[in-house]
């Protein structure tokens, strides 16, 4: 599973690598300690121009479906099994045309007995990032008026695989890593047989893995409070 992970890098480095054309500015500042229900920024391609046009984008990490009564359903969603994600309600109709790419400079996962667990820091050996791939929603507040701009919500889940190699020895699942190469495909909505892709990108995974290299670190980051580039070092 994927629950904490670090953005130490936002912007136009980000828009350079997957080269996005549309850029905010209200893109979230750079963190170490990105916990579910928080901003971050994701990749996708929009569908409503011809040809789809590539955009970074600031979302809630949490899919929230747009039949959701409210924004609740998130934060039981920030992560979708690729091996359920054709088929659960919650996330196949994203699957189908609402895929993205969420950079991230790393991720943390707790390796251990209950109690006694040790965080440990997932990163590319390089200064490199890191790109997960996702799905994103857009949800509804019919709460709020037609004009106001905090009607629609854009929220994203990250999507896992088994975990495999020396990752396995920290825990059975990790984040469904994504090669820069399979990135225009799997970002664009018309791609044909989202199934297939999904398998392609699961098999493609082991070898984003091989260039990664992880430490323990302190456990501070068991803290969504603690925020800062410490929370990376090394113990």
């Amino acid at each position: 599973m994927c629950g904490r992970f670090v953005v130490a890098r936002v912007g136009s480095e980000l828009a350079g690598v997957l080269r996005a054309e549309v850029v905010p500015d209200d893109l979230p500042a750079p963190s170490f300690n990105i916990a579910p229900t928080a901003r971050a920024a994701i990749v996708l391609d929009s569908a409503k121009t011809e040809p789809p046009t590539r955009r970074l984008a600031a979302a809630r990490w949490g899919l929230v479906p747009p039949w959701s009564k409210d924004v609740s359903a998130g934060a039981r969603a920030f992560n979708a099994r690729s091996e359920e994600a054709a088929e659960k309600p919650m996330f196949r109709k994203a699957l189908a045309a609402r895929r993205a790419v969420v950079p991230a400079s790393g991720y943390y996962e707790w390796q251990g007995a209950a109690g006694a667990k040790t965080p440990h820091f997932i990163r590319p050996e390089g200064d490199e990032p890191l790109f997960f791939a996702g799905l994103y929603e857009w949800w509804k507040d019919d709460a709020r008026a037609d004009d106001d701009p905090e009607r629609w919500l854009l929220s994203f889940t990250i999507l896992t695989r088994s975990a495999v190699g020396g990752l396995a020895d920290i825990h059975d699942r990790m984040p469904l890593m994504i090669d820069v190469e399979y990135a225009d495909v799997w970002l664009d909505p018309t791609t044909e047989y989202p199934a297939d892709l999904l398998d392609a990108v699961v098999d493609a995974a082991p070898s984003v893995v091989d260039t990664l290299t992880w430490f323990p670190v302190g456990s501070a980051v068991g803290n969504v409070r603690n925020d800062d580039p410490t929370l990376i070092e090394p113990v």
